[in-house]
């Protein structure tokens, strides 16, 4: 198989709908990989990261069975940022190498790669062609966050505080979608987006010599 045309990583920040747009995406046939879906397999006994992070964090993380209990590993990393540092120091390598090697069996044109952490863990250096950033104002993300994950209002402050600020990703990014409208609004930045991802495929297979 070939490797895809472009790589694009999109992020953004809790609560900023970045579901809805992947949802957006899928429905223009994009193709996503989900980092933190390839976060929790590594984490499962017998991959790459089990050992490191079972050790690290010990047996009250672990389940009957042995598997990591990722609801009990989550509330003490978000409520700490220095375990939840060190979390990521075992992980992310071990996302990045099934990441790059998800990337390199794909054989779509395409390939979009949806991670919180895409910034700060450097993956949009390594793996990535563009980056998509989506925000939303703070008072949206509170809103969503209280209605669809059921937080309280302190519980949502405490998550955001967790993350870079969204000015500190849209700065680095090639794209930034805002979600501070009606969905008609951001369907059709998405959209447009698409489709200038479509032409932009159009004009490098064009100029490409034959073979």
């Amino acid at each position: 198989m070939s490797k895809p045309v472009i790589v694009i990583g999109i992020t953004g920040n809790i609560g900023t709908g970045k579901s809805t747009v992947l949802e957006l995406l899928r429905r223009q046939g994009a193709c996503i990989i989900d980092a933190d879906k390839v976060a929790h397999e590594v984490m499962s006994p017998g991959k790459a990261a089990y050992e490191g992070v079972a050790k690290a964090f010990g047996p009250d993380i672990l389940q009957a069975d042995g598997s990591i209990d990722r609801k009990r590993l989550g509330e003490i990393v978000f409520a700490n940022p220095d375990r939840l540092s060190l979390l990521e120091q075992i992980v992310h390598p071990a996302v990045f190498a099934q990441l790059s090697a998800t990337i390199d069996d794909a054989d779509e044109q395409v390939v979009f790669i949806e991670a919180i952490k895409l910034l700060e863990a450097g993956m949009s250096i390594t793996l990535c062609d563009q980056v998509w950033v989506v925000t939303a104002p703070i008072a949206q993300q509170i809103e969503r966050l209280m209605r669809t994950r059921h937080m309280s209002h302190a519980e949502a402050e405490v998550r955001m505080s967790l993350q870079s600020p969204q000015s500190f990703k849209a700065a680095q990014a090639d794209l930034v979608i805002h979600n501070d409208g009606s969905m008609a609004d951001l369907q059709a930045q998405v959209e447009a987006a698409w489709q200038r991802l479509q032409a932009d495929l159009t004009a490098r297979q064009t100029s490409s010599p034959a073979t």
